[in-house]
Parts: C-alpha cells; structure tokens; sequence
C-alpha cells in the first residue's frame, strides 16, 4: 500500500473524531476519486503514491476551477467551500514550483534535448511531465516553454 493513500486514510479518521467537517467531506471525496481510479480500466489495481498525487491535483483544480464559476455567478459563499475544500487537498500536493523554477527546468529541459523552435513544443513539454506534475500548471508551464523556444 502507498504512503499518502494511507495518510489521506488516517487523516480523515482524526477529521472524523475532531469533528472537521470540511477536512472529512474533502477527503471522503478524495479517497472516492482515487477508489474510482483504482477500478478504472480493464482491471483493478493499488495506485502508487504519483498516480494518488494526479488524483489530488485533478481534484484541487475541479475545486479551483469551481469556485472561479461560483464567484462568476455571484455565489462567494459556495466559492469559498470550494476553495476551502482546495486548501485541504493542497496540504497533500507536493510544494509548487515557481516561476523562476519552471523557467530553469524548461531551459534545462530544451538544452538536454537539443529541442529547438515551436515545433519542438510537444517534446518538450512530455520531457518536463515527471519534473513539473502536480508542483506547477500545465498552463504556466506551456506558456514558459512556447517563449522560450520561440527565443
């Protein structure tokens, strides 16, 4: 079994004896998203502990992109839960990276592969996938290696 399935496991108990419905609700949601990948496909199988983080991060940008349409629609309480919920699952993602960091990593990136011009985007982008999952935006990312093949 993996690490951070089982702390995610551990940590919903203690929410449950302390009472903590936000931290509770998000995990039971959490733990049911990962089940649900767990069972996906044509047979079952125990993920491993980067396969839990992809879940976690698809799940903290449902909330993120949730909330973006809450406060659209003039809902900032419903934003906020979703928000909350977000911060929670955020506790059990990797530290982001920064701007400054992405950049590095896709100089390093380019440089490695001697990927040169736009057309080369794709490649990059699939060597940085192990470097940046779950630690940046894909959208942050792309946007740093399209400028900087572009040169």
């Amino acid at each position: 079994m993996n690490e951070l399935k089982t702390q995610l496991e551990t940590d919903m108990r203690a929410a449950l004896k302390a009472q903590d419905k936000v931290t509770l609700g998000t995990l039971r949601m959490v733990l049911a998203a990962v089940k649900n990948e767990e069972i996906a496909g044509s047979a079952p199988r125990e993920l491993d502990d980067t396969d839990v983080v992809k879940v976690l991060v698809k799940q903290a940008k449902q909330r993120r992109e949730a909330a973006e349409a809450f406060r659209a629609g003039g809902r900032a309480e419903a934003a906020d839960a979703e928000l909350a919920e977000e911060a929670v699952i955020k506790r059990y993602l990797p530290s982001e990276l920064t701007e400054a960091e992405v950049t590095r990593l896709v100089r390093d990136a380019i440089a490695e592969g001697g990927f040169t011009g736009p057309k080369d985007m794709g490649k990059v982008m699939k060597a940085l996938g192990p470097k940046t999952a779950g630690r940046a935006d894909g959208k942050v990312v792309a946007g740093i290696v399209k400028a900087e093949l572009a040169g």
